[in-house]
């Protein structure tokens, strides 16, 4: 039987150790064949931006950091860094004409849409033109096609208008069927702090339904106003299309003033070629978005610097990568901007739920120590939230899209009491021999007592104070005004803005200049931190983390609740966070 098992496990490991070559040799020759010496534009082009894909903060240039081991694919995604610095350059270059914009299944947040929206109105300032095509607008992909000069859709196409919705799963009753009891403690008041409700109630709460509305109330509100704005139709006429699902079909897209023609992509083409004047195929130039973005990062030399620092995702304890963020990376990564002399200014771009407090306590104290030597500003994203916020509290200025959901200052502990679950369903039993009364306090294989709970709410709510402290301090206002519009409340960036929990709107490329002006500086070049991986150190992450990444079952809400699941199992400590697993759509 043991030269069975070895015999089978030496097949198997031939076998992955085969489909990983079969990639990273695919990786090797599609790198190679994308280095070209030079990219050429030729005059009286047109960019193409085709949004087919997800716009993340910033991607990897290394082609092994799209590849998918256990998924056996490879995960295209768009950076938003880098086409924010493709619609700039192109309405600075004289050789790009216009833009067309392809929109088939664009994946993004509502404060990425909006940064992309907001540079494509700057772009139009260069009086260049823009025109949207898609054979089915999502209502994100119909925001941005807003903005076009001339909006067309397939003739058998339709435009997604029906207003925001916003879902949550709850888990309580599942956790009652497996006898699993969590013990949950929120601080003292954090009526807000939603995001432990999953797993204690079967619906929302009234302060959770409340906040929810007001802050996707405030943000579709602010997407009508930008399309009534572009296509000149009432707000009252875009909330009653939503209401009475008027958007059945292309025919009434075009009656209601949605769209500009029905037609397909060989006629947007010819459309195409009368903007730029040419008539024969081969004179018609199109430079798509990849080749036009090699051509686009080019940097001028320049003696001044700004660090842009990536912090995306959960925040735990240790080491972070591009997708979590590790208080132990991060901090390292504000220091070293910090204490290099090249760098003038710190921008701390921040995509964030939250997570442990304690690693959010140590970033926040780095945050400090930099903002004593340099300028800092943090630009926030889709959400900045809870742990998110609290690393960001204290920066000179911060941006926020209005779009953004922020705030959430709160804090909970969770525990699992599973050992009914391990008796009853499992049959495995525990016994626990200590030397103190409470050495087993946190063990989630017996009950806690009254004593217990008491210390950890007592802990809870002095961390809370401190999370006050912290935005009273960096933010200028009275702790108990932070208190009121705390308790775990999230708000859209539209709100945080009047409860000063920002300083402006704006994107990325808004808060680089906002920290340029800061730091007096005229001409600047960006440092993008972290460093990009090379691709032999990406291989072996891949080979040593391959097993972690999370297993799909093949349909969005089995993976929805594998992944809220995954976040809830994660957790370690008092936690600073928002909502685990809410999806607005």
């Amino acid at each position: 039987m043991k030269f069975l098992r070895n015999l089978l496990a030496s097949f198997l490991g031939t076998i992955i150790a085969g489909t990983l070559l079969i990639f990273i040799v695919f990786g090797m020759i599609t790198a190679l064949l994308s280095m070209d010496d030079e990219v050429v534009i030729k005059d009286n082009s047109v960019l193409l931006l085709k949004l087919d894909r997800q716009v993340v903060d910033r991607v990897s240039d290394n082609p092994f950091d799209n590849l998918n081991i256990q998924g056996m694919n490879i995960e295209d995604k768009m950076g938003l860094n880098d086409l924010l610095n493709v619609i700039d350059k192109a309405s600075r270059d004289e050789k790009i004409k216009g833009i067309f914009m392809n929109i088939t299944d664009l994946s993004a947040g509502a404060a990425t849409l909006e940064e992309i929206r907001t540079a494509l109105m700057e772009f139009k300032k260069s009086k260049k033109f823009i025109i949207a095509y898609s054979d089915q607008y999502s209502q994100g992909g119909y925001y941005l096609a807003s903005t076009a000069d001339k909006i067309y859709l397939n003739p058998e196409g339709l435009v997604e208008f029906r207003g925001m919705s916003a879902n949550l799963m709850f888990f309580k009753n599942a956790l009652q069927k497996l006898e699993v009891e969590p013990v949950i403690i929120r601080g003292t008041g954090n009526k807000f702090k939603s995001a432990v409700e999953p797993l204690t109630e079967e619906k929302m709460s009234e302060a959770n339904r409340k906040q929810t509305s007001v802050y996707m109330g405030s943000i579709w509100q602010h997407i009508l106003k930008g399309i009534s704005e572009s296509r000149n139709i009432p707000v009252d006429s875009l909330n009653a299309f939503a209401d009475n699902m008027t958007i059945r079909n292309a025919q009434a897209c075009l009656d209601n003033k949605l769209v500009d023609g029905l037609i397909y992509f060989d006629e947007v083409q010819d459309e195409l070629k009368k903007l730029v004047e040419v008539e024969d195929d081969k004179d018609f130039n199109m430079v798509g978005y990849e080749r036009y973005n090699k051509y686009a990062k080019f940097q001028p030399f320049a003696a001044h610097k700004i660090a842009v620092i990536y912090a995306t995702g959960e925040i735990g304890m240790g080491k972070g990568d591009f997708e979590t963020i590790g208080s132990e990376t991060l901090s390292g990564l504000i220091r070293k901007a910090r204490k290099d002399n090249r760098i003038n200014a710190i921008v701390l771009r921040v995509n964030s739920p939250g997570g442990s407090a304690l690693a959010s306590e140590a970033i926040w104290r780095e945050m400090e120590l930099a903002s004593k030597e340099k300028v800092v500003v943090v630009s926030m994203g889709d959400v900045a939230a809870s742990g998110g916020y609290y690393i960001a509290c204290n920066a000179d200025t911060i941006v926020a899209d209005h779009t953004t959901l922020t705030g959430s200052i709160g804090v909970f502990g969770i525990i699992p009491i599973i050992d009914k679950f391990m008796k009853n369903t499992l049959g495995v039993t525990f016994d626990t021999v200590k030397t103190n009364l409470h050495s087993d306090i946190g063990s989630m294989y017996r009950p806690m007592n009254d004593d217990e709970k008491a210390v950890i709410q007592f802990e809870v709510d002095r961390i809370y104070s401190s999370f006050l402290s912290h935005v009273s301090k960096g933010r200028g206002i009275e702790v108990a005004m932070v208190d009121s519009i705390g308790q775990g409340r999230v708000w859209s960036g539209i709100n945080a803005l009047e409860l000063k929990l920002v300083d402006v709107h704006g994107g990325l490329t808004d808060a680089i200049k906002i920290a340029a002006d800061m730091a007096g500086l005229k001409t600047w070049t960006i440092e993008e931190l972290p460093v990009q991986k090379d691709p032999f150190e990406k291989i072996m992450n891949i080979m040593s983390k391959g097993n972690s990444a999370m297993i799909s079952t093949g349909f969005p809400e089995g993976d929805r609740i594998l992944k809220a699941f995954k976040s809830l199992s994660g957790m370690r400590g008092i936690q600073a966070r928002m909502l685990f697993d809410l999806e607005i759509k």
